[in-house]
């Protein structure tokens, strides 16, 4: 599946709706992924792929750090993932630190298999695994500090994966996330049925590249039975992978309602963490309808990029515009 060059959204819908109130947006004309917006009132605001000037550096950057987000989060009593932040091999003796791989084994092990694995600063999804075994855990270790010096172990947590998007003191979206998945039709293996959602993709403009060869993919369907080569009933339904990210394949469904404690508390955790414009993830066991039972805080987002939410479709792309017009009429104060 051959990777096609996508600009980051941002820029693309600033310059859109700008005229709207006034505003003037220039983008860098080489790489299209920085830009400036001119105000009326003659203020200068810049932007780098999904970040702005909205949220403060000192937040944003804590944000962009999982560990150190944890922490915090934990201490203001708010319901986290019990994790812990592991170095590479190098790292750590670079450091001076145990905290290396083999401490990552023993508190994957205190914590009982399986356990999710993820880069302490990635984003969209990238290399995150539910693990099963040593072996994959060590599989999956090595992937991460391929390209990330620090690696999550957190213990596994189920339920329905949801993305609030906070700016101030209003939700301005909040939509499920449903990991990517295939759906059979009696005759077509899983590969195929792969390509076939792939070209879905490719119709409505989403651009959102499938890998068939992901290692992921390949674990995650070994441990229901099954391969690529598999060929599922009519209807049945299989979850390729364990991560719900619209960037790796996920599906989302917007939340047209909000149980007002939910909204309360994104509200509330986007201010504690020092940000105006925040995407608070949540695996909650029931619904954001419903008054929150058990829930899990996954992550604070202080660049809540909705290129994938926008490119599944023209009502998406829609709400986008409506959202980033908000921004944009907040970055101008």
């Amino acid at each position: 599946m051959k990777k096609r060059a996508v600009q980051p959204i941002l820029g693309t819908i600033f310059r859109k709706i700008a005229p709207r109130i006034g505003a003037k947006v220039i983008v860098e004309p080489k790489w299209k992924i920085v830009g400036q917006v001119t105000f009326r009132n003659g203020k200068r605001r810049y932007f780098r792929y999904s970040s702005s000037d909205l949220n403060p550096l000192g937040a944003s950057s804590i944000a962009q750090d999982k560990d150190y987000a944890n922490f915090f989060m934990k201490r203001m009593g708010y319901p986290t993932v019990r994790g812990e932040a592991f170095l590479s091999d190098d790292w750590a003796k670079m450091l001076g630190s145990r905290r290396n791989r083999n401490a990552a084994f023993r508190f994957a092990k205190k914590l009982g298999l399986p356990v999710i694995v993820k880069p302490n600063s990635g984003s969209q999804g990238g290399n995150v695994q539910l693990v099963h075994s040593p072996n994959e855990l060590r599989k999956g270790l090595r992937t991460i500090f391929k390209r990330d010096r620090v690696a999550l172990v957190q213990k596994y947590v189920s339920g329905r994966d949801y993305r609030i998007v906070v700016l101030d003191d209003k939700i301005i979206s909040a939509y499920e996330r449903i990991p990517l998945n295939v759906t059979g039709d009696g005759h077509s293996t899983i590969a195929r049925l792969l390509q076939k959602k792939q070209k879905t993709f490719i119709a409505s403009s989403r651009d959102t590249q499938l890998k068939a060869d992901d290692p992921r993919i390949r674990t995650k369907l070994r441990h229901q039975g099954l391969s690529l080569t598999s060929v599922l009933k009519t209807g049945a339904k299989v979850f390729l992978l364990d991560n719900a990210n619209l960037s790796t394949g996920g599906d989302s469904v917007e939340v047209k309602r909000i149980h007002p404690e939910f909204a309360k508390l994104a509200i509330k955790l986007t201010k504690d963490m020092g940000l105006r414009l925040c995407g608070v993830d949540l695996m909650v066991e029931g619904t954001l309808e419903e008054k929150p039972k058990k829930f899990w805080v996954l992550e604070v987002n202080a660049a809540p990029g909705l290129d994938h939410y926008a490119r599944s479709g023209k009502a998406q792309e829609k709400i986008v515009e409506e959202i980033y017009l908000k921004v944009l009429k907040s970055l101008e104060y």
